[in-house]
């Protein structure tokens, strides 16, 4: 089939972390994505907070597998949005986003994220002195939700990012308050892209190949960006490039080297003691379209040690019989650990 659309990657803090891009990007099927939101305040950020949130700067900011990353800022504040920004483009970011979208309560509390969206001025202020220090051809993009209790304003919003000279929104078709509870207001992304002359990315609630067309065609958006459907499907964006979904054992089965390439990265990264909360928690999302990813987390969900972990991915031979052998903390084989 052609292909006429953009797929891309969504921001997803505490889910979507370097590890897990690098893993999603190497199944591949993705333009481009963004990372977790680095959190702005009073302070221009040392150039290490940059690189911890995003280290795919350090390499083009792009994933090993050539996605290109863009870094998001969060924060109220137009000078300091701005300060950072100017920080954040020596660095060469691939793009730069801004998170008007966030519903999570302490970020809410702090006037960050969807806290934002009842006051469209400020929307307008943020952006516009964010896209003074942004030069000529580097992406500049603003991701939003509807509103906050309701999307009265959402047009308002929109209209105020766009004014600012943003080149592209990317709309998450859910209120603050609606959190993540189905459904997604496609049909409401729409009414956002009819008021706009930029374009406007649909995002919220992709969790297959159908979901994907039913959004495009609510929403009229070509370009639509997967969350936590793409890693409850890793393969979903290579299953809607091909316009052909395979079934959950098959998917299962080419997901095995990928799930053992993300444990090593997270034993090498992560204290043992937290490690298999990171892995149970993937599988959690992998457990709504796979039957064996619902009984491998039933066995891994008493363990409470990663050698445990370890053992229990080696007798389901997800990891070689050798593992222990070769594994080790101080020679790290995947990027990003530390």
């Amino acid at each position: 089939m052609s292909f006429d659309s953009e797929i891309l990657l969504a921001p997803m803090e505490g889910l979507a972390d370097p590890l897990m891009r690098e893993v999603l990007t190497s199944i591949g099927g993705y333009d481009w994505g963004i990372c977790e939101f680095v959190r702005v305040t009073q302070s221009v950020l040392p150039r290490r907070t940059f690189l911890r949130t995003c280290p795919e700067l350090s390499q083009g900011s792009r994933t090993l597998a050539g996605t290109p990353m863009r870094v998001q800022l969060l924060g109220s504040d137009p000078q300091f949005m701005a300060a950072n920004a100017r920080r954040l483009v020596a660095l060469q970011p691939a793009g730069i986003d801004l998170n008007f979208g966030c519903p999570a309560p302490t970020v809410f509390r702090h006037r960050g994220g969807s806290a934002l969206l009842d006051e469209p001025q400020l929307l307008h202020a943020i952006a516009s002195a964010v896209r003074a220090e942004i030069p000529a051809g580097v992406p500049f993009t603003a991701k939003m939700r509807l509103g906050i209790r309701d999307t009265h304003k959402a047009i308002d919003c929109a209209q105020a990012l766009a004014a600012a000279g943003i080149d592209a929104l990317i709309v998450h078709g859910r209120t603050k308050e609606d959190g993540y509870r189905p459904p997604a207001r496609w049909a409401e992304i729409g009414k956002v892209a009819a008021a706009l002359k930029i374009p406007v990315i649909a995002n919220g609630e992709v969790w297959c190949l159908e979901d994907w067309r039913q959004i495009r065609q609510e929403s009229a958006c070509a370009a639509v960006m997967l969350g936590r459907g793409a890693l409850a499907n890793p393969f979903l964006a290579r299953q809607i490039r091909a316009g052909e979904a395979h079934d959950a054992p098959a998917v299962w089965r080419a997901l095995q080297p990928f799930l053992a390439r993300y444990w090593q990265g997270v034993r090498q990264r992560v204290l043992p003691e937290h490690a298999g909360g990171r892995l149970k928690q993937w599988l959690m999302l992998l457990r709504r379209q796979m039957l064996a990813a619902e009984n491998l987390y039933a066995q891994l969900r008493p363990l409470k040690t990663a050698e445990a972990i370890d053992a229990q991915l080696i007798a389901q031979g997800i990891l070689p019989a050798d593992f222990a052998a070769h594994f080790s903390l101080e020679s790290p084989s995947f990027p990003y650990a530390n």
